[in-house]
Order: C-alpha cells, then structure tokens, then sequence
C-alpha cells in the first residue's frame, strides 16, 4: 500500500462500503452513531478497588443523569487499568495487584462479561489509555519499574498488540486522551519516586513514534483523571502532592499549556473520567474516603462540576470508555 497517504478514503464496490486507509490498512467507515446504536453515548465502567480489587463493569448513558446499571464482569479482579474504545468496542488492558500484558474488550452497545482480546508486549498496571476510531494505544506504567513503553492495537479485529514507541519521560499513573488524530498523554509519577510530572505529550495516532513536548499541566500530578471532546481535554483531581479538586483544560489541535476550567465537587485522587462530544463525566476516588460520585462539566462551559448519580460501591481507579469521546470525532 505504499504511496496511499494516511486519512485517503475510497469506495469499495465490491461493499458498497467508504472506507479509510489508516496508514497501514483500509477500514469501513462507521454510518452509525451512539444514538442509533444504543439510544445515547454510553459510558461503560471496568474494575477498579473498593477497597479490594473488583472486575465489576457498569455503565451510564452520558446523554442523561443517573446512577450505573449492570453491565457484565472482566475476565479477571483488577484494577488501575488502560482503557480505549471505538464506536464499538471498549478494551482494558494491564493488571492490578499483578502485573499482566492481558486485554480485555466488550461491546459497549450490548451488554455482558469481556472476552480477549489479545495480550500487550509488556506486562504492566497503573497505565494509561486511548485511540480513534481505528487504534488504540497503552501508554506507560509500572512492570514494576517506571516504563515509558507506548503500544497500539487495531480495535476492530483482536490479537496482539505492537510497538507504536516510547514516552519521552518514564512514568505510571498518566493520563490519555486523544482527539481523531492527536493522542495526549499529561501527569504521572515518574523517577525519582518522590517526582510528579506536569509535562504534557502527544503523539500522532494514525503513525509510530514517540512522543514531542505539547506543553504543561500548571502543577505536576499524578492519580488524576482525563477525558475529551474533540476539540478539548480537561485533566481533573490528583496529588500534587496535596489532593486537588482542580480541573485544567487545554486545546489539543494546538501546543500550550493548560489553563483552569474550574472545579470537581471534592478534592479526591485516582477518580476516572470518559466523556461525550458535550460532557466530562468523572467518577469515583480517593476524598481521601472512597467515593461513589459521579459528577459532570459541559466541554463548552468553564465551571464547576455538577452532580450526575452514583456507582454501584465506593471505589477508585474505575476505568470508563465511551462510544462518543473525542478521539472519535
């Protein structure tokens, strides 16, 4: 396929389908959206510790309020998890207390346990994930040395994944999100162990490499959350060293630095977040009780977070992918 730019599209005539070369292969163009498939953007929650570990999934629809409904279970108790989705699929990879290379992955318009997928190149947890329509990427963790190993997968079809490149600063606990073709990675722990990162990186989704300097976070963080629009992404809560209620917001087509959007309901670590092309949805945490809240911000609007429903327990380090975020357009 050599000579085909990444992003060309074509009709196929023999599927009557458009399609879309992601720089490696073609891939149908998704005709569906969240709404047709599932009557709204779902925010599908895997693990994460209440205080002992869990495999519970949940989820929410993001379009509206309330607390989770059942989804399924993953294949194993675990948690501080890197999670990516399509419109389709949501995949968890890593292993918490022990480190695993395992992928999990459901499909977020139905509902039931997680089959797998395949295995990572590195057997990690407390790592980060996201992707676009096409890949999904793992970044960072411990194995249980700091790592700054960045995978990818191709969501649609299962199997092992490959090496995409390297983190330009080793670290765990970081968080990712991506818009169509940009992936971010901010925050984290990295060595010396007493040293929070405020650096954030990007990465070009549909090519290999590693990743350059966007900018910064205005503290260094670890045991934050993020999620996306395609448009912007917000960093929200972590230690820095002291518990933050902070939200920060940045705009990922361009660099610079991130500025402040406003507040979460409590200052709180290691919560999770996913969003829509409308809102942010953060949930669970360290406040420094375990929390149950699920709260929101609209993307458009600087201000505080205002109070969505409840997970099934307290717990932190849930891990929501959704079938509306940013990386999907």
């Amino acid at each position: 396929m050599s000579g085909i730019a990444s992003g060309s599209i074509r009709f196929n005539t023999d599927s009557s389908k458009l399609e879309i070369y992601d720089g490696n292969a073609w891939f149908e163009i998704d005709s569906t959206s969240p709404d047709q498939e599932t009557g709204g953007i779902r925010g599908v929650i895997g693990g994460g510790q209440e205080p002992g570990v869990v495999n519970t999934i949940e989820f929410i629809n993001i379009s509206s309020t309330g607390n989770v409904v059942d989804f399924g279970d993953l294949t194993r108790k675990s948690s501080l998890l890197g999670a990516c989705s399509s419109r389709v699929r949501g995949l968890w990879g890593g292993d918490y207390p022990s480190a695993a290379n395992v992928i999990d992955f459901v499909t977020i318009s139905s509902q039931g346990n997680a089959q797998d997928f395949g295995d990572m190149t590195d057997a990690r947890y407390n790592l980060t994930g996201f992707g676009n329509r096409t890949r999904g990427l793992f970044a960072g963790g411990h194995d249980p040395a700091h790592i700054n190993v960045i995978d990818f997968v191709t969501i649609a079809s299962t199997g092992n994944a490959n090496d995409f490149g390297d983190m330009v600063q080793k670290g765990h606990g970081p968080v990712g999100t991506a818009s169509p073709t940009r992936g971010l990675i901010f925050g984290g722990y990295s060595n010396p162990d007493s040293s929070r990162i405020n650096n954030i990186q990007f990465v070009t989704i549909s090519t290999t490499g590693n990743t350059s300097d966007f900018g910064d976070l205005p503290v260094a963080v670890m045991n934050h959350c993020g999620a996306s629009n395609a448009i912007r992404a917000i960093s929200a809560g972590g230690s820095a060293p002291s518990l933050s209620d902070d939200m920060n917001f940045f705009t990922m087509a361009t660099l610079g630095n991130a500025v402040s959007f406003g507040d979460l309901s409590a200052t709180k670590q290691v919560p999770g977040a996913t969003s829509s092309p409308i809102r942010f949805v953060s949930m669970g945490g360290v406040t420094p009780s375990l929390s149950a809240v699920i709260e929101y911000v609209q993307f458009s609007h600087l201000g505080d977070a205002v109070d969505f429903g409840d997970l099934s327990t307290v717990r932190h380090s849930p891990r929501p992918v959704s079938n509306g975020h940013g990386g999907l357009g």
